[in-house]
């Protein structure tokens, strides 16, 4: 059967061009969007911190934050082997392809926002309890859980819809909708949390009545499109060859995704047995930390839809290019973040919280982690290039091995016996540098198959 291909109209500048300006123009828009994304997610720690508690602060950040990335991350994960192949067969400019992924994208992230919500009504108990929740923080945080599980199907949509567009090069039209469902939020947490006193249910739903808000213009721009990417709800369906290919790529990332929380998870339950203030802390500190996060992950997303759209079309030379210049400008990004948080850690605390003993904790907590932020680069930036070309099972075996395992022995052998906030921190820049030593070795493994020039191999689609 002969394939449609895309006209050259369609393409963009990913394949050609300069390539650090191309990554920081396809970057920039991605940074913004995680920038209003975690300033989304920040707006219900700041008004419920101020206005409701410290205990209504650990309830919507550490405990509930770690179980929603445990649960949405698999999910969100597994959908991104999606995004490859789309990325790849945009390359290849084959738009039969991209078309038939597309429709089986949407159809996993209705099919998975309906399971997810389900799942979360029932379990979200058995969850806190497990995660070893304080009493005093364990009814606010499932009435926020199961409020935010309400809202799984619109969550998911709006990030496989994100994910699509940036696919085929467009990393603008996500940053609008982040923005608008960002001043909702705040708005909405105005309203609900201290004009209608709803505490931390109203933080809850001012979030999923966000993320409708962003799904609603994702559904609008996909179903209005011109090119091969148009939504078309009629053909929403499993196509299986596509879906099996999407679960090759994306299983292993959801499962990476798994593997970060289930550590983060274990991490947040030793945090909760230090008491209120310390989890209180914690959560605060997940708030900082996410900006350094963002700045990593769209670095992380840039290198993605840059490996694989040139890698769709065998463009290997510039493939490695793109991974050394990207490599650069993350570090760069690392280590400004390190330096904002060491001068103006403390001041920033105060945004969520007041508290002499929050703040302290808050600190200790930063100074054991920050200054080591670039120790986890290569992570983000060389599994996002190999997962580009669709190599994602050894990434995922590192990142099991490297971050996962070692930190589940230490927190469970070494912490166990010897508890300390210190110990159960400092987890987290120890296994970076493991993880980041495997990255680096099989990054050079995999490059050694391609010639040093542009042509280099095709990209096996």
């Amino acid at each position: 059967m002969i394939k449609k291909r895309l006209s050259p109209a369609s393409a963009n500048g990913i394949t050609e061009g300069v390539i650090w300006q191309q990554l920081l123009l396809f970057f920039l828009p991605i940074l913004l969007g995680t920038f209003f994304q975690q300033l989304y997610n920040t707006a219900d720690a700041m008004i419920v911190g101020n206005y409701v508690g410290k205990e209504a602060l650990a309830a919507v950040g550490g405990t509930t934050g770690n179980l929603i990335n445990l649960i949405v991350g698999f999910f969100i994960g597994l959908s991104s082997g999606a995004t490859v192949i789309i990325s790849q067969f945009h390359g290849a400019r084959n738009s039969r392809d991209v078309s038939r992924t597309v429709h089986t994208a949407v159809a996993l992230a209705l099919a998975g926002g309906a399971a997810l919500t389900v799942f979360g009504l029932v379990f979200s108990p058995l969850l806190l309890r497990w995660m070893n929740t304080p009493e005093d923080v364990m009814d606010a945080a499932l009435t926020y859980l199961r409020i935010y599980f309400v809202g799984m199907v619109p969550s998911l949509f709006y990030n496989v819809g994100s994910g699509i567009l940036r696919a085929i090069g467009d990393s603008r039209r996500p940053l609008y909708f982040l923005m608008a469902a960002c001043l909702s939020n705040i708005l909405l947490d105005l309203l609900l949390v201290l004009g209608l006193d709803m505490g931390v249910a109203g933080a809850a739903w001012a979030t999923i009545l966000s993320q409708a808000i962003s799904a609603a213009f994702v559904f609008y721009v996909l179903t209005h499109s011109p090119q091969a990417w148009r939504l078309n709800l009629r053909s929403v369906r499993f196509h299986p060859d596509l879906l099996k290919r999407v679960v090759q790529i994306g299983l292993p990332s959801g499962l990476q995704s798994v593997m970060y929380s289930i550590s983060n998870v274990l991490i947040q339950a030793f945090i909760n047995g230090f008491g209120t203030d310390v989890s209180a802390a914690w959560s605060a500190w997940g708030r900082l930390d996410g900006f350094q996060w963002m700045i990593l992950n769209a670095f992380g997303i840039s290198i993605t839809t840059f490996v694989g759209q040139n890698y769709g079309a065998g463009n290997m030379g510039r493939v490695r290019k793109g991974v050394r210049e990207c490599l650069g400008l993350a570090f760069f990004g690392s280590f400004l973040c390190s330096g904002l948080l060491m001068l103006f850690g403390r001041t920033l605390f105060l945004l969520f919280a007041s508290d002499p003993a929050v703040l302290d904790q808050g600190m200790q907590i930063l100074r054991l982690i920050a200054p080591w932020y670039f120790t986890y680069t290569c992570v983000e930036i060389l599994s996002g290039a190999l997962r580009g070309a669709g190599r994602t099972l050894l990434p995922t075996v590192f990142t099991l091995c490297g971050i996962c395992v070692f930190r589940l022995v230490w927190l469970l052998g070494y912490v166990s016996a010897h508890p300390s906030l210190r110990l159960t921190v400092i987890s987290y820049p120890v296994t970076w540098v493991i993880t980041s030593l495997c990255f680096i070795v099989y990054y050079i493994h995999w490059l050694r198959q391609f010639p040093r020039h542009d042509a280099g191999k095709p990209g096996r689609i």
